[in-house]
C-alpha cells in the first residue's frame, strides 16, 4: 500500500509538471491573434482548426453546463458525511483520515480554478452571452476528472456489495466520457483548454490517492 501511494505521488507530481509545461508551451508556441477581439491564441493553427471541425454547439454546452452540477453534489454529499463523521465522533481527529484529505483536496481544485479566472491564459472561442471568458483550463472538465474519481475510491472503499461498486464505475466513466467529449465538441473551449484540465485534474486525483495510500490505517 505504502509503495503505491509513492507511486501515485510520483505519478501526480509528474502530470502537475506536465500542466505546467503544457500552460508554458501554450503562451510561447505558434501564438496568434485568433481569438475574440484579437486576443492571442497559442497552437493557435491547430486549434482552429480543430474549432472550425466542430463548431459551436451552444445547446449541448448548456447541457454540461447544467450537468456541472453533478460533481458539485458528489463534494456536498462528501462533506455531509464527513460533518455527520465530526458531529458523532466529537473530534476532527476521529473524523476518517481520507474524508479529511478529500476535503483537502476539493478546496485545492477550487483554487486552482480560481487562479485561473483571476489570470486568464486565454479566452474562450466563443462570447458567452456577449461576454469574453477566461477558458484554460476548461473548468467544468477539471471539475468533473478531479472530483467524479473521487466518487468510485470512496466507493470502492466503503461500499460492501460489488454490484454497487461496479454501478459506481459505469456511471462515473460514462458520465465523465459525455462531459469531456460533450465540452470539448461544443465549441467552448479551445482543444488546448480540455487537455490542460485533464493534465491538472490527473495529477491532482493521483496525488490525493497517494495520499490516502500513505494515511491508511486499514
Amino acid at each position: 500500500m505504502k509503495e503505491k501511494g509513492k507511486r501515485d505521488l510520483a505519478f501526480g507530481g509528474a502530470l502537475v509538471g506536465a500542466f505546467a509545461l503544457w500552460t508554458a508551451l501554450i503562451q510561447c508556441v505558434d501564438v496568434r491573434p485568433v481569438g475574440q477581439n484579437g486576443t492571442n491564441i497559442g497552437f493557435a493553427g491547430f486549434n482552429t482548426w480543430f474549432h472550425e471541425l466542430t463548431g459551436a454547439h451552444m445547446g449541448l454546452y448548456a447541457a454540461t453546463d447544467w450537468l456541472g452540477l453533478v460533481p458539485i453534489a458528489v463534494c456536498l454529499g462528501f462533506g455531509a458525511l464527513g460533518l455527520a463523521q465530526l458531529l458523532k465522533r466529537r473530534s476532527l481527529l476521529k473524523v476518517d483520515m481520507n474524508l479529511i484529505l478529500l476535503g483537502g483536496y476539493y478546496v485545492l481544485v477550487i483554487l486552482a480554478y480560481l487562479v485561473f479566472e483571476m489570470i486568464p491564459i486565454n479566452y474562450r472561442p466563443v462570447l458567452i452571452d456577449g461576454v469574453m471568458e477566461a477558458s484554460y483550463p476548461s473548468s467544468t472538465t477539471l471539475l468533473v476528472l478531479a472530483v467524479m474519481p473521487t466518487l468510485q475510491f470512496q466507493v470502492d472503499r466503503r461500499a460492501a456489495r460489488p454490484g454497487v461498486k461496479k454501478a459506481a464505475g459505469v456511471f462515473v466513466i460514462a458520465f465523465s466520457a459525455f462531459m469531456v467529449l460533450g465540452r470539448l465538441v461544443s465549441g467552448v473551449h479551445w482543444f488546448t483548454d480540455i487537455a490542460g484540465a485533464v493534465f491538472l485534474s490527473a495529477g491532482l486525483f493521483l496525488l490525493y490517492r497517494g495520499g490516502v495510500a500513505l494515511t491508511d490505517k486499514r
